[in-house]
């Protein structure tokens, strides 16, 4: 069960929420997990993560009352489609279409091509590229969360949505790319300014120093940010024609709303 936390402010008492941000790899050194206690006017980092297991994602989803994962919560369904029928020995070929173009339609799902279509980035193939193992530690991830009572929609409705850490920063007007790996961190020290003067009621507290020095620490904030506006009803969702795909792919839930409306 997520955690209640009641706050006083001038004598009136608020319930406080918590939204997590988990940036995950497919092992945990570069897995960063973020913790966000909102209370009226205010975002307060209270617990930031870097090398976390399994335990340590599961631990924070189960506390939270939205988690933002910055990973594909499923596959392409003609990928599943593919290789199903590979399994059986029934794999065909559309006739008259070149191999790439066909290709190309097993690596990339609906919401991806959506947000490429939106924000103009193009989010990594879970099918043709190495996140698939990342992909593939997030499904056990979500089990987990299911035997645990919490079951997860990944068309991003109750606990757990869907994220991509690039695409919201460049729809909140903020750097996108080139502050990653350790010989860009004068571009992340950059965007971690940009980002306490676009949301001066965010409190990255005592682990300010860490999220200068680990673009994935500073991405797990990201998601937790994402989580919020998820959270709040201020992301995309999936339309009625979208929705039964996006139920067995994933849905990347984008902001729709400026930084300065997630606080309470």
């Amino acid at each position: 069960m997520s955690a209640i936390i009641m706050t006083t402010i001038l004598g009136v008492t608020f319930m406080s929420v918590l939204t997590v941000g988990v940036d995950l790899a497919a092992e945990p050194p570069r897995t960063a997990v973020a913790r966000l206690d909102w209370s009226p006017g205010r975002a307060h980092l209270t617990r930031l993560d870097l090398g976390a297991d399994d335990a340590t994602c599961l631990e924070a989803m189960l506390t939270a009352d939205k988690t933002g994962i910055d990973c594909p919560l499923g596959w392409p369904a003609p990928f599943i489609d593919f290789i199903t029928a590979h399994r059986e020995g029934n794999v065909t070929v559309p006739p008259g279409v070149p191999g790439l173009t066909w290709r190309r339609a097993l690596t990339h799902r609906l919401t991806d091509h959506l947000v490429q279509a939106r924000t103009g980035l193009r989010p990594l193939s879970p099918s043709a590229d190495r996140i698939g193992h990342t992909t593939m530690r997030c499904a056990a991830l979500l089990a987990a969360l299911a035997d645990h009572g919490h079951p997860v929609d990944r068309r991003g409705t109750g606990a757990v949505a869907e994220v991509y850490p690039a695409a919201s920063l460049k729809l909140w007007g903020l750097p996108h790319q080139g502050y990653k790996r350790p010989r860009n961190l004068s571009s992340l020290n950059t965007l971690v300014n940009r980002l306490k003067s676009s949301a001066p009621w965010l409190d990255l507290a005592s682990f300010e120093p860490l999220c200068r020095k680990s673009d994935d620490a500073l991405d797990a904030v990201i998601c937790a940010l994402t989580a919020r506006a998820a959270a709040l009803g201020k992301t995309t969702t999936p339309s009625a024609e979208e929705s039964p795909t996006a139920a067995t792919e994933g849905w990347i839930a984008l902001p729709t709303t400026p930084l300065a409306d997630l606080t309470p």
